[in-house]
């Protein structure tokens, strides 16, 4: 037997990919080779198809509307964003491993059933939040049939119609986390020109003041608890 031939029947990650005897195999390089290009995806994987888009866009938001400028950093919101959304997705990928994984891995099932079967609570998590009307405008856009059921919708329509509904919650929360500070702002700006205070910018003296008002309604636990309960 040849080193590539026996490498190619060595599992992958605790999983044989190769089939029956005399079945067709992935060789070492190749295997290698999509392995990257999964962990690659990954990244666009996480920040698309997760509450991750949804968190790290109404967080950017907000430190818009504080006026705090750079704090926190870019670097502090995705973390945060990310492990919320490690958090918030715990179950799915749960019944991921259980129902895709784990089979395959006792070699209960094939490979292709398996990711079949992974895709499922994926797939239903995505149908919860994507709007029937970014569904419709993506199957008339790829010429699609309809489909009877959600359950029987294409990740391919799926997931950019999910990437659409979260960027429009997105915005619709990050607009209503404008409005109080936006008033702030107003009355500052007022204050200010009423009193003939032209020299100094409106937007320094009302920083401080929403920076407090953030503070005492305890801001954080409101806008975070009410991103989290938003997918429950």
């Amino acid at each position: 037997m040849s080193p590539l031939l026996f490498f190619a029947a060595e599992p992958l990650l605790g999983v044989t990919l190769g089939g029956a005897k005399g079945a067709q195999t992935l060789s070492v390089p190749m295997q290698i080779v999509l392995l990257l290009t999964l962990l690659a995806v990954l990244p666009a994987v996480v920040m698309s198809l997760t509450p991750f888009l949804r968190i790290v866009v109404v967080l950017h938001f907000l430190r818009q509307a504080l006026g705090t400028q750079t704090t926190p950093s870019n670097q502090v919101l995705v973390g945060l964003a990310l492990f919320l959304s490690i958090l918030i997705m715990q179950p799915v990928l749960t019944q991921m491993y259980t129902q895709g994984w784990e089979p395959v891995e006792k070699g209960q099932i094939t490979l292709n059933q398996g990711l079949e079967q992974a895709g499922a609570p994926l797939k239903a998590f995505l149908t919860r939040f994507a709007r029937e009307k970014d569904v419709k405008l993506l199957i008339e856009i790829t010429h699609s049939p309809a489909p009877r059921r959600p359950s029987d919708l294409d990740f391919r329509i799926l997931m950019p119609a999910y990437i659409l509904s979260e960027l429009k919650a997105a915005f619709q929360i990050g607009a209503i986390l404008y409005m109080p500070f936006l008033i702030v702002d107003l009355v500052v700006a007022s204050v200010t020109v009423s009193i003939g205070m032209i020299q100094l910018p409106p937007v320094m003296l009302s920083a401080p003041f929403k920076v407090l008002l953030f503070v005492l309604v305890d801001g954080w636990n409101l806008v975070v608890g009410s991103l989290v309960r938003s997918f429950y």
